[in-house]
């Protein structure tokens, strides 16, 4: 095409005047990509417990973003650290006891004060096989409490957050009045409970724990959706981490054997499986979902159902 042509399309693009430099100036500022620090942009992500889940589901979620990884072990931490920031990640870490209501606040604190918080991800836990009934309820059940509590108080609007639960918690069956107990009641309390503070056997206090993060997220979603966010609970079956491995090698691996060989997936699951679901229930394509557990566990809990 003759550039006279071109040049009489342009200016009647312009309303018969030829685009000053100025304009031409700022037209390729418009059309050049902008990639702006995650200073600037100011998204948040928490991710609280680093283990082989909590890496992961940071490693997916963290892309491009402001990383706060926390943890009680700071040897982890300054694992995760060092391999993330290795692989190009802008990554903050603090040392918190979840069970603690004051280290958490501190924690949701600092999450703030690096900039919006958008996502939330609550992975720390300890298992049977790890802990006593005492410390499985100081960290699974209060722990996860005291996460809702503080950072309901800072979560951004269109942010997220996500608790990291069990299948343990849907083998356990409460009255009423404990179920609303679980859900409601101030977190530093919820150790005291009578149906709690009785528990001595490791995996009893799991699921009763596992069973409260459940209601408590379902309890915590209104006070979450009062800020324009949302919180929701996965409860993943046996997953195939140390961990994983560690509950097949305990004392009641033969049980879990049986469960996983009569389920409709009749396999382990992976952290994959566990991070696809928390970048589902953390992103836009669940903004309608809220207040919710997402159960991954193969069909295991379905099965048990159907016999």
């Amino acid at each position: 095409m003759p550039q006279s042509v071109i040049d009489d399309l342009v200016l009647r693009a312009n309303g018969g005047e030829a685009p000053s430099e100025d304009a031409e100036e700022e037209a390729g500022d418009l059309a050049a990509p902008v990639n702006l620090p995650s200073k600037l942009r100011g998204e948040v992500v928490v991710v609280i417990g680093v283990g082989g889940m909590g890496e992961l589901i940071a490693r997916r979620q963290g892309t491009g973003k402001r990383l706060l990884i926390a943890d009680f072990s700071q040897d982890a931490l300054d694992r995760v650290r060092t391999a993330l920031r290795g692989d190009g990640y802008d990554v903050t870490d603090r040392k918190v006891d979840v069970s603690s209501r004051e280290s958490m606040a501190a924690l949701a604190a600092e999450a703030a004060a690096l900039g919006p918080v958008f996502q939330v991800i609550h992975t720390a836990g300890l298992s049977p096989v790890q802990a006593s009934a005492a410390a499985i309820t100081a960290v699974d059940l209060v722990g996860v409490a005291n996460m809702l509590e503080e950072f309901a108080a800072v979560v951004e609007a269109g942010g997220a957050g996500l608790v990291i639960s069990s299948m343990a918690g849907y083998g356990i069956d409460l009255t009423q009045q404990d179920e609303e107990a679980l859900a409601n009641d101030d977190p530093a309390s919820l150790a005291q409970l009578p149906f709690i503070s009785a528990l001595t056997d490791p995996g009893a206090a799991y699921g009763y724990a596992k069973r409260g993060n459940i209601l408590r997220v379902e309890a915590a979603s209104v006070a979450w959706g009062r800020r324009g966010a949302r919180v929701n609970s996965i409860s993943p079956g046996v997953i195939a981490t140390p961990l994983g491995q560690q509950e097949l090698n305990g004392e009641h691996g033969d049980v879990m054997r049986a469960m996983i060989e009569s389920s409709g997936a009749g396999r382990l699951g992976t952290p994959n499986d566990i991070a696809d679901a928390a970048a589902f229930l953390l992103g836009p394509t669940a903004s309608f979902i809220t207040g919710t557990d997402l159960l991954v566990d193969g069909g295991v809990v379905g099965a048990r159902s159907a016999s």
